[in-house]
């Protein structure tokens, strides 16, 4: 396979998954169902027209499911659709590297505050 097969591929996903809010979707969504303000309350910081524009954009991909309840007032629930659920390595993968990214970026903070003090990592000079 050539470089430009394989680039095609890897933007044929981040097409699908990009952004800032659609990964901490799926993330939340990866073990469980839940209501549209329920989500909202579990992504601080995102408004309700982004979070219901993502939420189309990922179950126009079949990323996603929208189940819709015919009640009053209307209870709509999400889900990861099983063909979302085929991300799941890969939100895994994220979320362990960006927890080993978050411990090394804090130890290289705390080892540069500790060189700038003239003191060792244990507070001896």
């Amino acid at each position: 396979m050539d470089e430009t097969a394989r680039h095609c591929f890897v933007n044929s996903t981040l097409d699908i998954i990009s952004g800032k809010w659609k990964m901490i979707i799926l993330f939340q969504l990866t073990d469980k169902t839940l209501r549209f303000n329920e989500l909202k309350k579990q992504i601080p910081g995102i408004t309700q027209r982004v979070l219901t524009k993502q939420l189309r954009e990922l179950e126009q991909e079949d990323i996603i499911e929208r189940r819709v309840y015919p009640e009053i007032p209307p209870r709509v629930e999400y889900s990861i659709s099983a063909y979302g659920r085929t991300l799941q390595p890969i939100l895994t993968l994220m979320h362990e590297w960006g927890a080993l990214h978050l411990k090394r970026q804090h130890s290289v903070e705390r080892n540069q505050h500790t060189e700038g003090t003239g003191f060792g990592h244990d507070g001896t000079m």
